[in-house]
């Protein structure tokens, strides 16, 4: 199969991404992480096993900007002994969440590509299972289309930046946080056009133990 990237537009009617040190009050990042994106992309080819496409390459616009609000919900927590959501492992929270959001994603050629091409080409010979989610369970993916053709002109893509106002993670460490990676970001409005080689706008996924060589 010819390598080149790959496109996908996707909408989530409601989502929140939980920034890493929200605790009490959950507060939401204004734009889905890289570690995200990167997790719901092997979530819709069926993939368990987040090191094998360390490497891939993503470039992601939000389409508009979500709306924002905040809500009363029932969190789960382990503050005692007893199984979660028992107890006093359970107790109501405000949560910020995002409504509305749009995506239009990149990924450049590699074997995830290829994988989310072979995808596309026959949806019937995946083997997945639950619902297709960005982040938590809840948060259901609405529409999913194939390189797309829109109506937009422009986005809200996210870029790297050094001086950037959004720090965000590429690689979270679900056991404590000492491993998380994060970058920093900033939106920027542009085209609707597949980056360039060398544009900021490309984010390689990478762990703790990767290397440039392994790509």
């Amino acid at each position: 199969m010819t390598e080149q990237s790959v496109s996908l537009y996707f909408s989530v009617p409601v989502c929140g991404f939980r920034k890493g040190l929200a605790r009490e009050y959950f507060e939401t990042e204004e734009v889905p992480p890289p570690s995200t994106i990167y997790g719901f992309l092997l979530s819709l080819v069926g993939e368990e096993n987040r090191y094998i496409y360390q490497g891939t390459r993503l470039a992601y616009a939000l389409l508009r900007i979500p709306q924002w609000s905040v809500i009363l919900r029932t969190t789960w927590r382990l503050k005692v002994k007893a199984p979660p959501g028992l107890g006093s492992n359970r107790r109501p929270d405000y949560q910020e969440i995002l409504t509305g959001l749009e995506l239009l994603i990149y990924v450049a050629p590699g074997e995830l590509a290829q994988r989310l091409q072979q995808a596309a080409a026959d949806p019937t010979a995946l083997k997945r299972y639950g619902g297709l989610s960005l982040g938590e369970s809840r948060d259901l993916i609405n529409d999913l289309i194939w390189f797309p053709e829109l109506p937009y002109q422009e986005g809200h893509w996210l870029t790297l930046d050094t001086r950037g106002n959004l720090p965000l993670p590429l690689w979270v460490d679900h056991v404590g946080s000492s491993r998380t990676i994060y970058e920093q970001f900033r939106l920027q409005t542009l085209p609707l056009q597949p980056p360039g080689e060398q544009d900021h706008r490309w984010i390689t996924i990478r762990g703790p133990n990767f290397s440039d060589s392994e790509n």
